[in-house]
């Protein structure tokens, strides 16, 4: 999966567990409780998985349930939203360029998607 260049200058990200909105299916931010700060090593690691998420068709309805937001030494750089059921992560944020924003279809039963998700898992 494409992450944004701008996730090399990523300091801290913040995991949230995601409160579902039925009113608005892609908000301006997630809404949720954060589970835990990852710092440089931790960050890394799972943009390594992010990156080697393959492939997938995107199911119907996006209900995310984990995300992450990705914050540089000047503030939030972007944000991840992850929805295992309907096999699709959201990318979005004032770091990442128009044409990269949306979403981006991954296969959930895959090894580093089920490796994110048990990371995800963890911090709760």
């Amino acid at each position: 999966m494409l992450l944004p260049s701008a996730h090399e200058q990523t300091e801290l990200v913040e995991i949230v567990r995601i409160t579902p909105d039925a009113n608005d299916p892609l908000p301006k931010t997630m809404a949720g409780e954060e589970t835990a700060l990852w710092e440089a090593a931790e960050a890394r690691s799972a943009f390594a998985l992010i990156s080697a998420l393959p492939g997938s068709q995107p199911g119907q309805t996006f209900l995310p349930g984990w995300g992450l937001r990705a914050h540089g030494p000047r503030g939030l750089l972007f944000e991840i939203a992850f929805s295992y059921d309907c096999h699709a992560a959201r990318i979005w944020g004032p770091s990442v360029p128009h044409k990269q924003e949306g979403l981006y279809p991954f296969d959930p039963t895959s090894p580093p998607a089920q490796s994110l998700l048990d990371l995800f898992r963890s911090t709760t």
